[in-house]
């Protein structure tokens, strides 16, 4: 043997266990934005069920793993934690809803993208079919185009007296993503006979003056439309309807489960869940063009009875009687 061989082979096997292991294992990036506060426990809810399943799957943070992780709502903040990761340029990026989404995709057209809570990635153009995506985006989409007219159908149901309906949702230039489900309400209004007005969900205190002077006039109701923006204001939302007692229905279970007096939709959790499969098959060398779009096969009813008695409203026995879960 060479002494310069016999040299640097001897130092090689005197360098610290865990220096080794490092040069053994690269550790991929990941990149995951999630449109709520760092500190809102839904949040915390969505990540922990991704991380669970990447670790299932082989994937540690701080191991063979590392995640850049971007939290909060709002135009510009969005817009600055697309730039932050795209520039980051790492294996993957998970993100959530139709803004962050449509940002990224015009950022990058490199870098795999799987999103979760989409409606309707066909019509914003993110995909050019469920079945094929092509480009560099996929993921799970929350959502049959009507769902959104059957929360009215709903709200009709608890409270047929209803007449007039406070949509909460962002501006479509703002979050296009609203769109679509502004749209379907729209439709099933006029079939019902349903007057609807939108309320800006951006700015708390005119919120806030909007459901007051929407409560001025009798036989109203409101709806939560599926955006980030919405799940964000969910405690503001949920305690304007319960002051004005009005009957209220929203597009997932945590509203209902924060006091709200209805849900109906996907589970979202169970998104973040499946996403981490898709994140685990691209590091392992799959394309996004190639996986396709998925959409949830269960739809969840949820009443919360304590509200329902709050505001003076007695739920109809054939709606209990189907309900998925009853909050009492």
């Amino acid at each position: 043997m060479r002494r310069r061989e016999f040299i640097i082979g001897g130092a090689a096997a005197a360098w610290p266990l865990a220096v080794r292991a490092q040069q053994a294992v690269t550790a991929r990036r990941i990149g995951v934005i999630v449109n709520l506060s760092e500190g809102d426990p839904e949040a915390r809810r969505r990540v922990g069920a991704f991380l669970k399943v990447m670790t299932e799957l082989g994937w540690t943070d701080g191991k063979n793993l590392q995640i850049e992780y971007r939290w909060g709502v709002g135009d510009q903040l969005i817009r600055d934690n697309v730039a932050a990761l795209v520039a980051l340029k790492p294996d993957v990026i998970v993100a959530n809803a139709p803004p962050t989404v449509l940002l990224l995709q015009r950022a990058t057209h490199t870098i795999p993208v799987v999103f979760v809570a989409v409606t309707d990635p066909i019509a914003l153009g993110i995909v050019r079919s469920l079945s094929r995506p092509g480009g560099n985006v996929t993921g799970f989409s929350p959502a049959e185009l009507d769902m959104s007219a059957k929360w009215l159908e709903l709200l009709k149901e608890i409270a047929p007296n209803v007449r007039r309906v406070g949509v909460f949702g962002a501006q479509l230039s703002y979050n296009p993503g609203s769109g679509p489900q502004v749209a379907a309400i729209q439709a099933a209004a006029k079939t019902l006979g349903v007057d609807v007005s939108m309320i800006d969900v951006r700015n708390a205190a005119a919120m806030d003056r909007d459901v007051a002077a929407f409560a001025r006039s009798p036989d109203g109701g409101l709806i939560a439309i599926r955006t980030s923006e919405d799940v964000a204001a969910r405690e503001t939302i949920i305690a304007l309807a319960a002051r004005y007692r009005l009957p209220a229905v929203y597009p997932l279970r945590l509203f209902a489960a924060d006091g709200g007096l209805a849900s109906y939709g996907p589970d979202i959790i169970e998104e973040y869940r499946e996403a981490a499969g898709y994140v685990d098959r691209i590091l392992n060398g799959a394309k996004p063009a190639d996986l396709p779009v998925q959409s949830p096969t269960k739809f969840e009813l949820v009443v919360n009875l304590k509200t329902a008695k709050q505001i003076g409203l007695t739920m109809p026995p054939t709606l209990l009687a189907t309900a998925d879960e009853v909050i009492e």
